[in-house]
Formats: C-alpha cells, structure tokens, sequence
C-alpha cells in the first residue's frame, strides 16, 4: 500500500470513529436531558443524599436496553420484596432518533455501500455505545428509606425501626452483565432498523432488491408510531394547561408517552392488554385505565372494557383506522407504481404485525413492593402491585389483519395522488420514495 493510500485509510478510520463518538455522545446526552427533565418534574430532585444522578443514570440504563434490579430489607425487623421491569420509552425514543440520525447522516445521497463499510462505520459505534452504558450501569446504585406512612403497622414499623436502627430500605443497581448483553442487542437492532426505515440510506447491493418490499411499509409504520407520538405530545400539551397537575402531566409526557400511545394504538386495532393496579403505587396512566385495572385480580383492557367507563374510548377506533390508512397511502406512494395491491397489503400486514409485537413486548411492565413485619405478613399500605401485559396473539393477528387492509385501501386511495405527481424526465434515476 502506497503512502497515499494509507494517509488515506487512516483519515477514513479517523473519520469513522469521529462519527461514532459524536453517535454516542448525542444519544446518551439527549436521553440524560429527557430523564433528568422528566424526573424533576416528577419531584426527583428532591431525593436525599445526592442521589438524583444515580436516578437519571438508572432511567437511561433501561432506556437504552438495560437491567436495573431492585433490593429491600430492613435488618431483623422486616423483610422487603420488591421488583420493578418497564421501560421508560419517551428517554428509549429520544436516544433512538439522536443516534439513529447521527449514525445515517454520513451515508445519504448514496444507493448502495457494501457490507464491510457498513460493519466497519457500526463497529466504533457499538463499542463506544456499550463503554458509555458501561459507565451509567456503574453509576446507576442507589438506596433510600422507605416511609412506613400513618398506618397503626406502619407506625409500629417506624417505631421498632428507630429503635433498632433498621429502617425499612429499598435500593436499586445495575446489573452489568445484562445491561451490557441487552444493550449490545439494543445498538444493534437500532441500527439494522434505521437502515431498514431511511429512505437514504445505501444498502448492500444483495439487498437492494428487497428494499421495494421492506422500506416504504417500515418508513410508513414508523410514521405511524411518530403521529401517534405527535397526537399524545399535543394532548398532554393540552392536559397540563387545562387540567391542573401540569409537572406531573409534563413529566409522563417526558419519561413514558410512547408507553401510553403506543397502547392506544393496539387497543384501537382490537388488541387487548391484562394486569391489575392494587395498593397505594400505580401507574402514569389515564384514570379511565387506572379504574379497569383497580383490584386484586387480573382485568382484561380492550376498548370495550374502557367504554364502559368512559363512550369516548371508541374514538381509540376511528383514530387508529385514519391514521392506519394514511400510513397505507404512504406506503404505496412511497413503492413503484407496478407493485400491486395485494402485495401492499402483504408488506403493510407484516410491518405492522412486527411493530406492533415489538410495542407488546416494550410497553409491558411489572412492579411490585411488599414489606412484611416480623415475617407475620405484608404491612397494609405499604404493599402494591402494578402488572400489565399483552393478549399477545389477539393484538399482533389483529394487527396484521388491519394492516393487510390498510394495505390494499391505501394502494387504491394512492392511484389519483400518483397521477397527479409530476412525470420523471427521461434518462432521469427513478427512486422509490420508501427509500
């Protein structure tokens, strides 16, 4: 190799990792400034012994893909049992559309790149990627006291305590190991799936031919997720200088929008969700959802479950049919004119099946905390529940049933707007939109 050549090759390597530094950096400080946001207005700040940057640090960490497992005790005076798996989407989606963006801006404007540029620009940026979540995993430990409230127990609780010197605690910590595992599979599907959506990007030329059937349906399915995130952003907008509780809106809007939407979505396609809210903890949610899942047993949440507390659930319907079929317009606008509708149908169907499968298994979660005394049982009102989770058949077939028919309406709605659009000039390259 010439000096040229290698001066070459090391400015090419420079640049590459430049752009994988300045991925990372973006992300994690996009997703530091919605946590920290989202966690004052939740009254984080005022948690004692510094103890607010290991919460922000926590919140990233499951973010983007990590395991943070959660502890309690109280010496010999009592025994705590708690457990928390959610994940905080509105701090996920930031840091995905950051670093996401950051990671395409050096490959638009081209068609094809081949496979070992591709692994070559993802490799820094995987590697930092984990070194960074690395550091928020170690930083991510806390323990706090547990109040044991105005209950008789937990007067009694607090009494013994202060003379023991054992009060009820409840700390949390990073688990490494999975935090690096999940995180390593959390870059890596960011990253396949940015490309997958850019209408940009360049793939591998093996792979260009699958673009007409993969890019324009994830391009429109994720524009469907961003609208609903848009429509929930406004409506909390609208909550918080209307309703009261403005920090406390403003917070579910900066820590677990998407988790809220995203569920509106699957219960406006006739998906269904299962779980309970028992105990004084509970959930940012709807009071229409809270009273559905208020109780010790198991309650089915479907869009006729919350109509019955409140008829304007159905609205969940027409807005997801709407936006479906916008998204099905999209689609086909964004393919060639020669593919068929039932091939929309079938490229929508799947896409929408896979994204809504992916909501199920983020938008689930499970917290619980139960403190017993002197191992006689749980305290009352010091315990709590929080559980819900997917129908998940029902909600991905019935997923993929709406897109299919989106799919198919879309490509017929499409035919009069793709007339309209102005001829590409001859000789000129003809690009799918989708891409």
């Amino acid at each position: 190799m010439s000096r040229t050549q290698r001066a070459r090759s090391s400015a090419g390597s420079a640049r590459v990792w430049r752009d994988a530094l300045a991925a990372v950096v973006a992300g994690f400080v996009v997703m530091a400034v919605v946590a920290s946001a989202g966690l004052a207005l939740a009254g984080a700040g005022d948690l004692p012994g510094g103890a607010f940057p290991h919460v922000v640090a926590a919140v990233v960490v499951m973010a983007a893909g990590g395991s943070v497992e959660v502890s309690g005790g109280a010496g010999l005076l009592a025994g705590a049992d708690a457990s928390v798996s959610l994940l905080p989407l509105s701090v996920t989606l930031a840091g995905a559309l950051t670093a996401g963006w950051c990671f395409l801006r050096p490959l638009h404007h081209r068609a094809v790149a081949g496979v070992r540029e591709l692994l070559l620009r993802a490799a820094p940026l995987v590697l930092l990627w984990l070194l960074a979540l690395l550091g928020c995993a170690l930083l991510a430990r806390q323990e706090f006291s547990v109040s044991t409230g105005d209950s008789p127990a937990g007067d009694l609780v607090g009494e013994l305590g202060e003379l023991l010197d054992s009060a009820p605690k409840v700390g949390f910590a990073a688990s490494v190991p999975a935090t690096l595992g999940f995180g390593l599979l959390w870059i890596l599907g960011l990253l396949v799936t940015a490309l997958l959506i850019s209408r940009r990007a360049p793939l591998p030329a093996g792979l260009v031919r699958f673009h007409t059937a993969v890019r324009p349906a994830a391009f429109a399915v994720v524009a469907l997720l961003l609208a609903y995130v848009a429509l929930g952003l406004l409506a909390g907008l609208v909550v918080a200088g209307t309703q009261g509780h403005a920090a406390r809106t403003l917070a579910v809007l900066l820590l677990g929008l998407p988790n809220l939407v995203w569920l509106a979505l699957t219960l406006g396609l006739g998906g269904a969700w299962e779980g309970r809210v028992e105990g004084p903890f509970g959930l940012p949610m709807p009071q229409v959802l809270d009273q559905v899942l208020r109780g010790s047993d198991l309650s089915a949440v479907d869009v006729g479950a919350l109509a019955r507390q409140d008829a304007r659930a159905w609205w969940l319907v027409v807005v997801a049919a709407l936006l479906l079929l916008g998204a099905g317009v999209l689609a086909a606008l964004g393919s060639p004119a020669e593919v068929r509708p039932w091939q929309h149908a079938l490229h929508l169907a799947v896409a929408l099946a896979l994204a809504v499968l992916t909501v199920c298994l983020l938008a689930a979660v499970r917290a619980a905390f139960g403190l017993s005394l002197l191992g006689i049982g749980d305290v009352d009102g010091l315990g709590g529940k929080v559980e819900l989770r997917p129908a998940l058949w029902r909600t991905v077939g019935l997923a993929a049933l709406w897109g299919a028919a989106a799919g198919f309406l879309g490509a017929l709605a499409a035919r009069p707007l793709r007339r309209r659009r102005p001829a590409t000039a001859p000789g000129a390259r003809s690009a799918p939109r989708g891409s």
